[in-house]
C-alpha cells in the first residue's frame, strides 16, 4: 500500500495547490457567514473529491495486477492537455503593471447561502478539469497497484486527506483563531491573486511533464 500511496502523491499535491478554490474559500471566511459557509463549502469539497475518487475505482479501467495501456494512453492525454493548459495560463497573465482578473462570481461569494457554498466546493473540487484530470490519474495508479478492495478505498481516503490540506488548514485556522487568521489569510489572498496565473503554469507543465512521463513509460 506505501507504493500506491508514493504514487497518488503529486497527483494530491497537484489538487491541493489550487488557487482558485482557496481564494473562494478566503473570501467565504471574510463573508457575514464565515463558519457557515466556509464548512459549507469544506462539506462540498471532500465530498465531490471523494465520490469522483470512488467513482472511478469502481469503473475498475484496468487489471489489478498492473497498470495497463489503456491507463498509459489516458495519462499521456491527460498529461498532453495539461502542457496545453499550461501555455493557455502562461498567455493568459497579467502583464507588469495589469491588474489580474478575478472570475465575476467572486464578487457574490458574500451572498452565498450554505447549499450554494456546497455546491461551489463540489464544483472545483469534481468538476474542475484539472482536479477532475488528476483524480482520475490517482485512481488508475491504485486500480493497479494490486490492492485489495478496501486498501484501494483507503488510499483513495488519503489521496482526498492530502488534496483536502490547502482547504481543511484555513478553515481550521479560522475556527481556532477567529478575527486574529484574517491578516494572514488576506495575505494569502492577495498573493494568489496576482500570482494565479504563474502558478497554475508551473503546476500544470510540471504535472503534465509527469503524466506524459508515466503514460509513456506505461505503454513502451
Amino acid at each position: 500500500m506505501g507504493a500506491a500511496i508514493g504514487q497518488i502523491l503529486a497527483a494530491a499535491v497537484g489538487v491541493a495547490i489550487s488557487p482558485v478554490p482557496i481564494i473562494a474559500l478566503i473570501l467565504m471566511l471574510f463573508s457575514n457567514h464565515a463558519t457557515r459557509n466556509s464548512l459549507s463549502f469544506l462539506v462540498g469539497w471532500l465530498v465531490g473529491l471523494t465520490a469522483a475518487g470512488l467513482i472511478v475505482l469502481s469503473l475498475n479501467l484496468q487489471d489489478s495486477s498492473g497498470e495497463s495501456d489503456s491507463s498509459g494512453v489516458a495519462k499521456i492525454v491527460i498529461g498532453a492537455i495539461f502542457l496545453v493548459l499550461g501555455v493557455r495560463q502562461w498567455r493568459k497573465r497579467p502583464h507588469h503593471g495589469e491588474e489580474p482578473e478575478t472570475p465575476p462570481w467572486m464578487a457574490a461569494v458574500d451572498e452565498f447561502s450554505a447549499v450554494k457554498s456546497c455546491g461551489l466546493g463540489i464544483l472545483l473540487s469534481a468538476i474542475n478539469p484539472k482536479n477532475l484530470g488528476l483524480t482520475i490519474a490517482a485512481a488508475m495508479s491504485i486500480s493497479g497497484a494490486g490492492l485489495s478492495g478496501g486498501e484501494e478505498v483507503t488510499v483513495m481516503l488519503i489521496f482526498v486527506l492530502i488534496a483536502s490540506l490547502t482547504i481543511i488548514v484555513p478553515v481550521v485556522a479560522y475556527l481556532l483563531a477567529g478575527d486574529r487568521a484574517e491578516g494572514a489569510l488576506d495575505s494569502m489572498k492577495t498573493w494568489l491573486v496576482a500570482n494565479n496565473h504563474t502558478v497554475m503554469t508551473v503546476l500544470f507543465v510540471i504535472l503534465g511533464a509527469k503524466l506524459l512521463g508515466d503514460g509513456i513509460s506505461i505503454t513502451s
